[in-house]
């Protein structure tokens, strides 16, 4: 079975942009995927400002990402364009680190006004490590997200159904099938 890995560049842990992560990453593990994470707010901070290569999180984090058939680069996108905490990570990926990948991008912003972002400055920065198998990837707004008295996450019908033929596409791309939308999920 293929291996994914979610990159995660939200800088702060219970960040909406998790209600996203979580649910997609509930989805594939159902499905038999082996999911792994390299999240910024678990790697240490200064090693990864630092790029400090010779740190074990960091060569582990790295060892994941070239090891993986598929990415899914999550983030928030602030100033129009996602998250710093997310650039160190991928400065950290060889160049042509993405190729041969498939690479779901999930987003999630204020407002409709940043859907752009993951056109103009993801899918450069994508290209120029190898990738050239970017899916369509889904865009959310904060207010699709509602954090939950126990630390959850509650998604709007909407926002599931985008995040179900993410999914799918996924898996496709991967050379499977799976249904678009799940018997046993949320």
């Amino acid at each position: 079975m293929s291996r994914i890995v979610f990159i995660i560049g939200s800088p702060k842990e219970g960040s909406r942009l998790f209600g996203l992560t979580d649910y997609l990453e509930e989805r594939l593990a159902f499905a038999g995927y082996s999911v792994a994470i390299v999240s910024a707010t678990e790697l240490p901070a200064e090693e990864l400002l630092r790029a400090d290569f010779s740190h074990p999180a960091i060569q582990h984090a790295v060892e994941l990402i070239e090891e993986a058939d598929a990415i899914v680069i999550a983030s928030p996108i602030y100033k129009a364009t996602y998250s710093g905490a997310l650039k160190t990570i991928l400065d950290l990926i060889p160049q042509k680190g993405f190729e041969g990948k498939a690479v779901l991008p999930l987003f999630i912003g204020q407002s409709v006004m940043h859907l752009l972002a993951v056109d103009y400055a993801l899918k450069s920065v994508v290209a120029a490590l190898g990738g050239t198998r970017i899916l369509g990837g889904v865009f959310s707004v904060d207010q699709w997200v509602s954090r939950l008295e126990d630390g959850g996450f509650k998604l709007t019908e909407k926002l599931k159904e985008r995040l179900d033929e993410a999914f799918a596409d996924l898996v496709a791309e991967l050379g499977g099938y799976a249904p678009r939308r799940p018997t046993l999920m949320h």
